[in-house]
This record gives structure tokens, sequence and C-alpha cells, in this order.
């Protein structure tokens, strides 16, 4: 799973999933360009990453008309791209008799407006390796494909985004560009606790249970975001990979 050398831009680099495929990329070789919206904690990040190379960059996704041109100006000054990760999004626990356009288009635009627009950043020409198999891959979740009660908009934002995969793939190959998403269960980070932060000690452990190989680690997704970003993966396009800790035999 070699990327050594491949220059690969990490959204939500600030924590979580992003933090940890940002670290587990440069252990491996690459050059990861981390975005995110805390100076701070990007740093923090920055300092975590081994060998060189690497960049930072201060950017709110939310700005989605802005992040095409952002995403050449990376590319000029960094050098051009292999591979992008969009791991960057929100939790929102919301019954639908209190959805209302500001909370629709909270989860909206960070997630699928945002991967759609760096899709399109990505797609610009020179801003990718050409010649070469290149790779985009969006977080997704098993909430796309499980209902549960509150999860409405963040599972129809999940929902849109495994369905722009498939149509970016078939659109993208020509390209060589291939396009993935991980459909993830319930992972250890700040977003995950605070959604359980909501739920009773009963509620938790049988969710769970429900996870037959337990909660993930942000290190099983980057594992994963790993393998789509390289060449092992080289003929794997319009997949949404699963990794749920058994969550969706359950």
């Amino acid at each position: 799973m070699s990327v050594l050398g491949k220059r690969i831009v990490v959204s939500g680099a600030s924590s979580g999933i992003g933090r940890a495929a940002a670290q587990i990329l440069a252990k491996s070789g690459a050059k990861v360009v981390l975005i995110g919206r805390d100076e701070t904690r990007l740093d923090s990040t920055l300092n975590m990453l081994e060998g060189d190379g690497h960049s930072k960059y201060v950017f709110d996704l939310n700005n989605t008309d802005e992040i095409p041109s952002f995403i050449k100006d990376i590319s000029v000054k960094q050098g051009r791209l292999s591979g992008l990760f969009h791991a960057a999004g929100l939790e929102m626990f919301k019954p639908i008799g209190l959805v209302n356009n500001k909370s629709i288009e909270q989860i909206f635009s960070v997630s699928i407006k945002a991967a759609l627009m760096l899709a399109r950043g990505f797609c610009q020409k020179g801003v990718r390796e050409e010649g070469f198999s290149t790779s985009i891959v969006f977080m997704s979740s098993v909430a796309a494909m499980t209902g549960q009660a509150g999860m409405t908009i963040y599972s129809a934002s999940k929902g849109a985004i495994d369905g722009a995969v498939k149509s970016l793939a078939c659109e993208l190959a020509p390209h060589l560009i291939r396009v993935n998403a991980i459909a993830a269960g319930a992972v250890k980070t700040e977003m995950h606790d605070k959604i359980i932060a909501r739920m009773t000690a009963e509620s938790i452990k049988e969710y769970e249970r429900k996870h037959l190989l337990g909660f993930g680690r942000p290190e099983d997704i980057a594992s994963a975001a790993m393998f789509l970003l390289s060449d092992a993966s080289v003929w794997i396009t319009g997949t949404i990979m699963v990794v749920d800790g058994g969550y969706m035999l359950s």
C-alpha cells in the first residue's frame, strides 16, 4: 500500500479521523497537506507527522464557492496532488420536528457540498498528477444504509455522498481519477463523544454491542483511507467500503 512520495490533501486534519489519516500517510512516506479551521490544532497535527514536505492551510469548507481556487492555490505552492481525503464533517442529532433550513445547511455544507467542490478543485488542469492513477476518498457512514431516530439530516447527507461517488467515478475514470467512500460505523472521536453524551448508559452499551467488534478507532478508518489512496486499490472505483466493526450484520 505504498503512498511514498504522493502529495495527499486531508480535510478535517485537526482531530479525529483526519488527524489519524494524516499521521499514517506521513508515516508511510506521503507528503500531507492538512486542512482545518483551527490553526492551533492543525499545528498540533503537523508536529505529530513523521517525515518532511508537509504543509497546513487554515480554511473553512463552508466557503464552498472558494474551494476550487483554494485547491488550485495549494497545487501551485506545494506541487501537483496525488490524492484527496475529505474527512471533515459534523454530527447532528435532531428529531424531524426540530429540523429547519439552517440545520440542513450546516450538515450538507461541510459534507456533500464541500465534497463536490473539492472534487471539482481536484479535477482542474494542473492540480493533479497526470498519467498516473489518482484518488479521491470521501467519508460516508453506515447511517446512510441503516435508520436511526434523530439522525435524518446526517443520514441524508451521507446518502448524498454515496450517490455522488458512483456518478463521479463514472465521470472521472477517463481522467485516471478514482472516487470511493468509506462507510464508517461508530468511531471513538470527539464527534462520537457528542453523540453518546445524549444517550443513557444502557443505550450506549446496546449501541456498542451492535458493533460486533466494538467501537472503532480513528486508526481503523485511516488505514482504510490509506488503502484507497494507495496504488494497491488502483482497480477500485465507485465503491462504498464498509468499515463498521460488524454493525451492519447486527
